[in-house]
């Protein structure tokens, strides 16, 4: 099996990137999906947050008031990732394939997953296609996107580290264009 970790800041376009490959045939799994589910089940999140307005009328965790807390705490964001982070590391070691698998993991290097992976695949967009993205699709003011952002590593040291970058500024059909190009070099390794 071989394991390709798809990365990029948020709002640069991962998910069109997953919805192509899936389209290819490609096993693809997303770790925002594990940490949604870890978010659902987890007593230690509760515990740990139980002080902090982060609940629903049921009681459950409501990622829309989680997230905005901890994208303003530095603190708790950290406290957050500690939780979640080992635990998405375990779901992505249980992963099993005879194939090629996608996995999208948003904070790979911020979480120092990239030991997990025999490739990494970035994917990039200039900030303010990014920021208004963000914007329009979380519904977030300027300066709550902003916030999320900045507190991920800049795009220069994340390319650095990557052994494929997609520039997603244009259309889906150059997006297609360069994931095909990649997909070849992948295949013939």
């Amino acid at each position: 099996m071989t394991k390709i970790a798809i990365v990029g800041n948020i709002a640069a376009g991962k998910s069109c990137v997953e919805d192509l490959l899936r389209q290819k045939g490609f096993e693809v799994y997303d770790t925002d999906r594990f940490a949604h589910q870890i978010l659902q089940t987890s007593n230690e999140i509760k515990t740990a947050f139980k002080n902090y307005d982060i609940f629903d009328s049921s009681e459950n965790i409501c990622r829309k008031k989680l997230g905005k807390l901890v994208f303003e705490n530095p603190n708790l964001k950290t406290k957050l990732e500690e939780i979640i982070h080992p635990q998405i590391k375990e779901m992505i070691k249980n992963i099993n394939s005879n194939n090629i698998v996608f996995i999208s993991v948003p904070l790979l290097f911020e979480a120092k997953m990239e030991n997990l992976f025999d490739y990494i695949l970035f994917i990039s967009a200039d900030e303010q296609i990014r920021l208004q993205r963000l914007m329009k699709r979380n519904q977030l003011t300027k300066e709550e996107a902003l916030l999320r952002i900045e507190a991920q590593q800049t795009e220069q040291e994340k390319i650095s580290k990557s052994d494929f970058v997609i520039y997603n500024n244009f259309s889906k059909e150059k997006l297609n264009k360069q994931l095909e190009i990649i997909l070849n070099q992948l295949i013939s390794k």
